[in-house]
């Protein structure tokens, strides 16, 4: 009940706005979805982070751990219209006649499924399922999936795409010993956590900085103002080896 007060109060924020609001929303909505999952069969993780070796820390929005397997699920909180496929690196987001890009969350998910195996020391591709869960804001176009393993799905569907999954692959004794693994992330020291997001924060403000200087952050070369079909941007002058650009104030690599 707490959690769907907070979500429609955050709902209303979102109208205002708030991009940060609006991430936490499409989280929020999840993990509603996900609680109607039947708690003897699903156990649920969410806001996972995963310690690894020598490399800064993965975090997972949701586990879902079952006999059934181990789901490792993104969330994306996007609108408009969306395409892309499992071989590319960028999607296009379409919101009327503007196209913005995002990093191909087939492989984003493909990199955290890749940090638990890891953590957990379990290899076994087949006991790891790996979902794309978008909002119902968005309009999934034209997504192509294929040799990725991946589901992408209105998180609507997502308690259906789960369920669907029928073979026993663990044991309950390899559940179990798997949870105690996965809850140690959850109780993991808060100072991680927030030395994770500090780090991320602290990248972003370096990149911020280099674009202020005119410099490309991707590659080192000069930022040089160039035309396109929506007006002047900001872009790297080593294009088309290096297609960073700076477009309202948002960069994209």
């Amino acid at each position: 009940m707490e959690l769907l007060i907070s979500l429609i109060i955050f709902a209303i924020l979102a109208i205002l706005g708030l991009p940060k609001v609006k991430g936490f929303l499409g989280e929020a909505s999840v993990r509603l979805y996900l609680n109607k999952l039947d708690k003897e069969k699903y156990q649920v993780f969410n806001d996972v982070l995963i310690p690894l070796k020598n490399r800064k820390a993965s975090q997972i929005d949701h586990v879902v751990l079952s006999q059934y397997g181990i789901f490792v699920i993104e969330t994306k909180n996007y609108k408009g219209w969306i395409y892309g496929d499992s071989k590319s690196k960028y999607w296009t987001q379409v919101i009327y006649k503007r196209k913005e890009k995002l990093y191909n969350p087939i492989w984003q998910n493909y990199g955290h499924k890749k940090a638990l195996q890891e953590y957990l020391g379990i290899e076994n591709e087949g006991l790891y399922h790996s979902i794309v869960s978008f909002s119902n804001r968005a309009n999934l176009k034209k997504i192509e999936t294929s040799g990725s393993n991946t589901s992408v799905i209105y998180s609507s569907r997502l308690v259906g795409t789960i369920n669907a999954y029928k073979e026993v692959l663990l044991s309950a004794g390899q559940v179990r010993q798997i949870a105690v693994k996965l809850e140690k992330t959850l109780n993991a020291d808060q100072g991680k956590k927030k030395q994770h997001v500090k780090t991320i924060k602290d990248s972003q403000r370096f990149n911020q900085y280099k674009i202020n200087a005119n410099i490309c952050p991707k590659c080192g070369s000069d930022l040089v103002e160039r035309k396109g079909k929506y007006g002047t941007f900001m872009g790297c002058s080593s294009f088309p080896a290096c297609r960073f650009v700076v477009k309202n104030k948002q960069a994209h690599m």
